[in-house]
């Protein structure tokens, strides 16, 4: 019986020596990732003016110290004049007017393949049935830990 308690002291002992470990290779992430549309290919820029009817391709970079996991592109008009806390430039605003048929993108994008860069490229064309006026720009990034970072410009879409 004896034998078996300091069997089982030894298991245990060597257990929990084993399970415990210094190795700092699990650093925790503390950086946000990075998106930016202030590059030449970057689209659009503040106060851009869109035509109804046109397509053109929303560009924007993303970055992070680890790994990008998706993003998003939400477009959506500024017809009361809000503004987002990550907002830069502010462009001329119309009169403040409601809605009536505003154009609305939102959508959500996977990043695969474990990257620490890559560059959003989006097709939209812009209906020709919408609300002219003051709309936002707004991109989003989440890294695979689940931080964010966001950037939005003023645009204007014109007949």
């Amino acid at each position: 019986m004896k034998w078996i308690a300091k069997y089982f002291n030894l298991i245990l002992v060597i257990v929990l020596f084993t399970s415990c470990s210094s190795d700092d290779s699990n650093t925790i992430d503390e950086e946000k990732p990075t998106i930016s549309i202030n590059y030449a290919e970057g689209f659009p820029q503040a106060c851009e003016q869109l035509l109804k009817g046109e397509t053109y391709i929303f560009k924007a970079q993303v970055a992070d110290n680890k790994v990008v996991a998706s993003y998003s592109l939400d477009l959506h008009h500024n017809f009361d004049h809000h503004t987002h806390d990550d907002q830069g430039e502010t462009c001329d605003l119309e009169s403040l007017k409601g809605a009536v048929n505003p154009f609305i993108y939102m959508e959500n994008f996977e990043i695969e393949g474990g990257l620490t860069t890559y560059e959003i490229n989006i097709s939209i064309t812009i209906p020709d049935d919408i609300d002219t006026g003051d709309y936002h720009c707004s991109y989003s990034v989440t890294d695979e830990t689940g931080w964010q970072s966001r950037t939005s410009v003023d645009i204007k879409i014109i007949d």
